[in-house]
């Protein structure tokens, strides 16, 4: 018997319209994801990111598959990173005549990669969930659950890059005082459990998500209200900010042209009335030249000073390795205590398993060969002594890993940052770098010092209060008391773990409960 003749398939006008609605419906969650995303620093408008983000919780959870519903998740994932990090070009656009090219693909790249982030946890939440109308409250609060999970994961798998989390939306209102308590991924599951809540039932929900957030808003207000001032005779902290554009920075005569302008600003007398500082900050890589080879320029530091110690950002050589750090220069430019940043960008500052590569020969992107920087040992505390008290130096990057405070060898007196925000732009990335160090204040009960490149370098009490700042993109120095600590919130006593445990919790209850709906 022969087979049949294969008959050659046509496309209906239904199968079009189906590929016309599926594209529709990706369309909408995209730019629901996109007003989520004015969530995010600087515009924090939350109330925009809470009501969108119901409306995508409801779609993801009416899909009829999993597949679809992780299809829809992906698009609004996209969306909302894409806006919300549409900065990630900048870099590229330093030298764009070398590194141009590859903005138009790192965007959409890098958006889709982390919206993966929220299109697996909607497939898990469509199998948790249980299928029909009657599953739709569990797929609601699976997926709750598995994104702030993610979120969770997010600052620890491959190295960690938790940008832009759920919970970021509160920061510089009341309700980040929560972060205290639970951390970022804390307000992460507030946010999500808001939107699932909403999404649940828009009336009844919605009301409810308005009574919850104004209770957080009033307790983080109360908190706020009850913490100290800081006092008169607080040592003063001078914070200088060069403001060197990146592309500038290195071009031939322009290092010794910002040095200079470091040093003056170094120099600077206070205002009538006010007192020297008792320590100057300067930006990361603020030192051209490396620390093992300054020549004359630790002096020339020191003599500006006029006696309190300067940390600087500084690269310096051993062997045939590279390091990022900051240095304490003392009087007559002799050398203190000197950090290494010990988390590194990915690509950016090294190149994965370069090291390793090495080893068989591959030595192009080894970091001992000179291909990006070497990592520090670790986290590490600088004693200024006196009233200053230790410090735990960030160095740019580092301030967005909260586990990395907690890992520190003791509890320091306050946080340090020097950054390079020159990298980002001058929109939205600056600003949500400098959210984010406001977030690590609150989650410690410490007060934050920044001290930026091209700004914005800032006093951050330890509530997360900015209580004096640099603007972006301008030269100058501020001088500034040094806000009180606090005791130890129970985040910086316990971290991730109590969160991660009840998240851990309600996901075995999930998984048990539609066990019992399959029997």
């Amino acid at each position: 018997m022969t087979d049949p003749i294969p008959r050659p398939r046509t496309v209906g006008p239904g199968h079009g319209l189906a590929a016309g609605a599926r594209w529709r419906a990706r369309g909408l969650v995209a730019a629901l994801g996109a007003l989520a995303a004015l969530g995010q620093a600087p515009l924090g408008l939350w109330v925009v990111t809470l009501p969108a983000l119901a409306v995508i919780f409801a779609r993801v959870v009416a899909a009829p598959r999993a597949r679809t519903a992780g299809a829809l998740a992906l698009w609004a994932g996209a969306g909302h990173f894409a806006t919300a990090m549409f900065w990630i070009v900048e870099p590229f656009m330093v030298e764009p005549e070398r590194d141009g090219w590859m903005a138009p693909f790192a965007l959409p790249m890098m958006a889709f990669g982390m919206a993966l982030f929220w299109a697996l946890p909607a497939m898990g939440a469509h199998r948790l969930g249980g299928e029909g109308d009657r599953g739709r409250a569990g797929r609601l609060a699976a997926l709750a659950v598995l994104l702030a999970l993610s979120d969770l994961l997010r600052g620890y798998i491959f190295t960690g890059f938790p940008w832009a989390l759920f919970g970021h939306v509160w920061i510089g209102s009341p309700v980040a005082q929560l972060a205290a308590l639970g951390g970022p991924v804390a307000l992460s599951l507030l946010t999500v459990g808001l939107a699932a809540l909403a999404a649940a039932a828009p009336r009844r929900g919605g009301l409810a998500a308005v009574a919850i957030v104004a209770a957080a808003w009033a307790g983080g207000a109360w908190r706020l209200s009850t913490l100290p001032g800081v006092a008169p005779d607080a040592p003063v902290i001078r914070l200088v900010q060069p403001n060197a554009a990146q592309a500038l920075k290195w071009l031939p005569g322009m290092p010794q042209h910002f040095f200079e302008r470091l040093l003056a600003l170094t120099a600077q007398s206070p205002e009538a009335g006010r007192p020297r500082p008792d320590l100057v900050l300067w930006p990361e890589t603020s030192v051209a030249w490396p620390l093992n080879d300054p020549g004359p320029v630790l002096g020339m530091i020191a003599d500006a000073a006029g006696g309190p110690p300067v940390v600087v950002g500084i690269q310096r050589e051993e062997g045939r390795r590279y390091y990022n750090s900051l240095a304490v220069i003392g009087p007559g430019g002799a050398v203190g205590a000197v950090y290494d940043k010990h988390h590194l960008v990915p690509f950016g500052e090294y190149i994965p398993f370069g090291d390793l590569a090495a080893r068989f020969g591959i030595t192009a992107f080894a970091a001992q060969m000179g291909s990006g920087y070497s990592a520090g040992p670790g986290p590490q505390i600088i004693d200024f002594g006196g009233a200053i008290g230790p410090a735990l130096p960030l160095i740019c990057y580092e301030a967005v890993f909260p586990q990395d405070i907690l890992d520190a060898p003791g509890r320091p007196r306050w946080l340090l940052q020097a950054t390079n925000d020159a990298w980002f732009g001058s929109l939205a990335g600056p600003y949500q770098h400098l959210a984010q160090a406001r977030l690590r204040a609150v989650e410690q009960g410490l007060p934050l010092l920044r001290v930026a490149n091209t700004g914005v370098s800032a006093v951050i009490d330890a509530g997360g209060r900015v209580l004096a700042s640099l603007p972006l993109d301008t030269e100058g120095m501020l001088d500034a008391r040094l806000p009180p600590s606090l005791a130890p919130t129970p985040y910086a006593r316990t971290g991730d773990l109590p969160v991660a445990g009840l998240l851990l919790v309600a996901l075995a209850g999930l998984v048990l409960r539609r066990r019992r709906q399959r029997d």
